[in-house]
């Protein structure tokens, strides 16, 4: 099934903070309801959010959102509910801008983004299986970090669609993924995926990941990103940074895998993208039991940004970009 999808009149979508214990499918027939989900993160991950975003802009255009200035609105209020993530911004953009044309053609825009998707995540799995090849990298034990596949995705997925990929292939002997605190994607969705599809795996604290690449256990890390600049710094999972920095410092690979649609041009360095800032409640407090003192603060970015020098490459849907992302089209397959 997919993740998200279109029922005629309103999104249905897979309620991510309901996993592993449930899978619950939510009905969203509101542009306000879909906010809501996407900042208490129901649906989260970039090609996930690009979806939502596009899908948003046919709700509001089919469900009595007034004029094409209501649909304007709606399609910025959905623009800054996650702010950090670029595809969210891009899905609601490439759908907006079928408005002129009328509520169907704004619905069929957002469909072929769903459709896109799919086709998207199986090329950049083939191609970071090919690309793991061509390093000479054949049976692999991977580590990742945050929730990379179906559920961040349409379907299959973008890093952990190579893992899919790899698998389906016999060369995959497991994966080691990072819990990702403090909402614990990886323990949660990630390792519901891996047991959907019968691979070996392990969690693990965010804290041990860079002491497990030390090991010598692992042969690559591959993550996703929300957001790659001009000049290759990748804006991902908070976390990320520091498995990037403990793969350089072992010689592990370090993988990026994203659609075309996550580079953002416009955007020069990382230190220029707004890092979304989340409640401190996730931090001092679990699963809803406060295990920090009363009174006490917290710091929550959600992402975090990964010099483009720490990049081994970064795999897209038509491309495979090696080292600074993007300072030379010389550098592309």
């Amino acid at each position: 099934m997919r993740t998200i999808d279109w029922s005629g009149d309103a999104i249905t979508m897979i309620d991510q903070t309901a996993l592993p214990a449930e899978l619950r499918i939510l009905r969203i027939d509101t542009v306000d309801a879909l906010i809501d989900a996407i900042r208490r993160l129901a649906v989260r991950g970039a090609p996930a959010l690009g979806a939502a975003g596009a899908l948003g802009v046919a709700l509001a255009a089919v469900g009595g959102e007034g004029d094409g200035e209501g649909v304007r609105a709606a399609a910025a209020a959905l623009r800054a509910a996650r702010p950090t993530a670029v595809n969210l911004a891009w899905g609601v953009d490439r759908a907006l801008a079928r408005l002129p044309e009328g509520p169907d053609a704004v619905v069929a825009e957002a469909l072929s983004v769903l459709d896109e998707d799919a086709a998207t995540n199986r090329a950049i799995g083939r191609r970071g299986a090919d690309l793991l090849t061509s390093m000479g990298l054949d049976q692999v034990t991977v580590l990742t970090h945050c929730n990379t596949g179906a559920l961040a995705c349409v379907e299959w997925g973008t890093a952990l669609g190579i893992v899919r990929q790899l698998h389906g292939e016999g060369r995959l002997r497991g994966v080691v993924a990072d819990e990702t605190r403090p909402l614990l994607q990886g323990a949660r969705l990630t390792a519901f995926e891996l047991a959907e599809m019968g691979v070996d795996y392990r969690v693990i604290v965010d804290s041990a990941a860079a002491s497990v690449l030390g090991s010598g256990g692992v042969d690559v890390a591959i993550v996703g990103a929300d957001r790659i600049t001009a000049n290759g710094d990748v804006v991902n999972k908070i976390g990320t940074l520091a498995v990037a920095l403990a793969a350089a410092h072992f010689g592990v690979p370090f993988l990026v895998a994203a659609p075309e649609s996550t580079i953002d041009p416009a955007t020069e360095h990382g230190s220029d993208v707004t890092v979304e800032d989340r409640s401190p409640e996730e931090v001092t407090s679990f699963a809803g039991v406060r295990t920090a003192p009363p009174g006490a603060g917290a710091v929550n970015p959600a992402f975090d940004v990964t010099p483009a020098g720490l990049v081994t490459a970064v795999v897209t849907e038509r491309r495979v970009i090696e080292g600074r992302a993007a300072e030379s089209a010389a550098s592309t397959r």
